[in-house]
């Protein structure tokens, strides 16, 4: 569903602040596979959702969305594809606007607009249904601003609106860490959910070790913009967050 082929990516070219990310990378996602990525600060885990999402673009190599080559797609075309919740729980709603016209103008992402009404009655039951599905109440409130609610009601709104589209790829960029604990769990317990509902391929960054260990089929740890470990099946059940650290040490240590 998602490959990226020989990407390099430099910030600040040619000056004394020059910064290699990644140079010669590739990396592959299959479909409806939920791979966690973890790694220290500069390892390359947000340069990489940039890249994804087309916030950033690649000095070179080409990246392929189920076999399409969107490397020259603006980010606003290939939100069609992609859906993103990020870390910062303000980033992915409008606050001004009601429960019930965040959805509305998640579910008509990239879509052709007419001179209508964009919510009917059967649009509004939907949305409650959906929101129902969260287990906080919002079914009740969809009139209510977004800018009223907490921090993890928005996150997982946030949530429902990146997956409303059932995009082709999904990506969470440590989106439970401005969380307190009982929420994160919360919203990572319906993350699950959502995915495997919907089969989604997704892309998940965390710096909680038990998090990486506990959730999606797949863990790949970055350093240097290189993979430097990654476990699945079984090897990934076995997994303890000793071991991680262990790993993230003789890394250290390498450097």
């Amino acid at each position: 569903m998602l490959k990226l082929i020989n990407i390099s990516k430099t910030f600040n070219k040619n000056t004394v602040n020059q910064k290699i990310i990644f140079k010669n990378f590739n990396f592959s996602i299959a479909k409806g596979e939920f791979v966690v990525i973890i790694g220290s600060n500069g390892s390359g885990k947000s340069t990489l959702m940039n890249l994804i999402s087309g916030k950033l673009t690649a000095d070179e190599g080409s990246i392929k969305i189920d076999g399409v080559d969107v490397s020259n797609q603006p980010e606003y075309i290939r939100a069609k594809q992609v859906g993103r919740v990020f870390q910062d729980p303000l980033m992915g709603t409008a606050s001004n606007m009601r429960i019930y016209e965040n959805l509305a103008m998640a579910s008509r992402k990239g879509k052709k607009l007419g001179l209508k009404w964009c919510i009917s009655k059967a649009d509004f039951e939907k949305y409650k249904n959906i929101v129902e599905n969260l287990g906080l109440g919002l079914e009740n409130n969809l009139n209510s601003k977004v800018g009223l609610l907490s921090g993890g009601q928005r996150q997982a709104l946030t949530l429902l609106m990146a997956t409303i589209q059932k995009p082709k790829i999904l990506l969470l960029d440590e989106h439970t860490s401005a969380l307190d604990p009982k929420t994160a769990n919360l919203v990572l317990t319906h993350t699950k959910k959502v995915v495997e509902e919907n089969n989604l391929t997704t892309l998940m960054i965390t710096h909680n070790m038990n998090d990486a260990i506990n959730f999606g089929t797949r863990l790949v740890m970055l350093s240097g913009g290189k993979v430097i470990f990654e476990a699945s099946g079984k090897e990934k059940e076995n997994l303890t967050a000793e071991i991680l650290f262990k790993k993230f040490s003789d890394v250290e240590h390498c450097i």
